[in-house]
């Protein structure tokens, strides 16, 4: 129901394990791979403003207060950025007329019940198929911190940082921005082999799996124009393990 099953044929999955063998990183875009319908609630979801809490992160420590985030220099501060709180989905919710809160809550309830697809069997098993591993949450404490939605805007930053963790063989990026102007920026770009970064544009459902521990897979997200204060960058972001 989620997926788009033509994007995961066996054709499909072969092809993407030859560009897997032969990418530095090794890494795959896989664009539409969602049914874009129910994608479609998913984004309106994620455009209420009560759904968001900011996030900081320096390189001594994750998830800093405020104070902390202050006391912290600029060139140890590398992700700020806000992520979707699903605890607080259903307070502070300026919405008069019923049925407008039915058609809300109903569209949280669809991102909700996305991210848990996203950590489900049948999704991991196409993961599987792709990087020829074993992905699974057997072992993994608290699947569920390991997948969710963010978004940045013109002051928010992701600098060069690698993800990389043992055991951990995938990252996932799927974007979510509508009409996604190429002079926005907000751009994907892995540090690359020999010093030719790639840059990926985030448009909406396109997905990017990479091997974190591959060469080059070090990353970071162009800052986004300056000139669109008013415009979000949204994607959501899963980890996976094997076995």
């Amino acid at each position: 129901m989620w997926l788009n099953a033509e994007q995961l044929s066996d054709r499909a999955i072969s092809c993407f394990q030859k560009t897997l063998q032969s990418s530095h990183p090794r890494y795959v875009i896989i664009d539409n791979l969602f049914n874009e319908v129910k994608l479609d609630e998913v984004h309106c979801a994620l455009q209420q403003p009560y759904c968001w809490q900011t996030q900081r992160h320096t390189y001594s420590a994750l998830y800093v207060d405020q104070n902390e985030w202050q006391s912290t220099s600029d060139d140890n501060r590398f992700v700020k950025r806000d992520v979707w709180t699903k605890e607080n989905n259903s307070r502070d919710k300026k919405v008069n007329q019923s049925n407008a809160k039915q058609v809300i809550q109903a569209r949280e309830n669809e991102a909700q019940e996305f991210l848990k697809f996203l950590r489900c069997e049948e999704f991991m098993l196409q993961l599987s198929r792709i990087f020829n591993v074993v992905i699974t949450d057997k072992n993994v404490t608290d699947p569920t911190i390991n997948t969710n939605y963010f978004r940045m805007s013109a002051t928010d930053f992701v600098e060069q940082h690698a993800d990389d963790s043992p055991g951990r063989e995938i990252c996932m990026l799927l974007y979510l921005n509508k009409d996604w102007n190429h002079n926005s920026g907000g751009e994907l770009t892995f540090m690359g082999k020999n010093n030719n970064p790639i840059s990926i544009a985030p448009l909406y459902n396109r997905c990017v799996l990479f091997d974190p521990s591959s060469e080059g897979s070090e990353h970071w997200v162009k800052k986004l124009n300056g000139e669109h204060t008013d415009q979000y960058r949204y994607n959501v972001t899963s980890w996976y393990w094997s076995e």
